[in-house]
């Protein structure tokens, strides 16, 4: 019988590889990017100090449309940005989180680039 790969449980070994080589400080924090099915999660983190800097994601209240597809996953990353700017954060470290680069992912990154993050 042929066996079918779990695909989440090859995306977090891919995700602990890139989190080898990939760190956040507070000047420069790790961008992270979660999805699942209906929904788009990202956030800023301090891995020095383990703390998160700034979060937006499709499930928050003042977020009214669908949250799984590429113009909501765009909308998150501009929130992102425009938080991040509030708190004095410019430049960041892109971590797609084990997913491919492509879709919400892009558009999250586009949007957050929109809204004037550097990475």
């Amino acid at each position: 019988m042929v066996s079918r790969q779990d695909s989440n449980k090859a995306r977090q070994k891919r995700h602990t590889r890139v989190r080898g080589k990939i760190t956040g400080t507070a000047t420069c924090p790790r961008l992270n990017v979660y999805r699942s099915l209906s929904h788009i999660y990202a956030q800023l983190i301090d891995d020095v100090k383990g703390v998160t800097l700034v979060s937006a994601s499709t499930v928050e209240k003042d977020f009214e449309e669908y949250g799984g597809n590429a113009a909501a996953a765009k909308k998150v990353g501009e929130t992102l940005a425009k938080r991040a700017s509030e708190k004095g954060i410019e430049e960041c470290v892109f971590d797609r989180g084990g997913y491919i680069y492509h879709g919400r992912v892009a558009a999250l990154a586009d949007g957050a680039r929109e809204g004037g993050l550097k990475f």
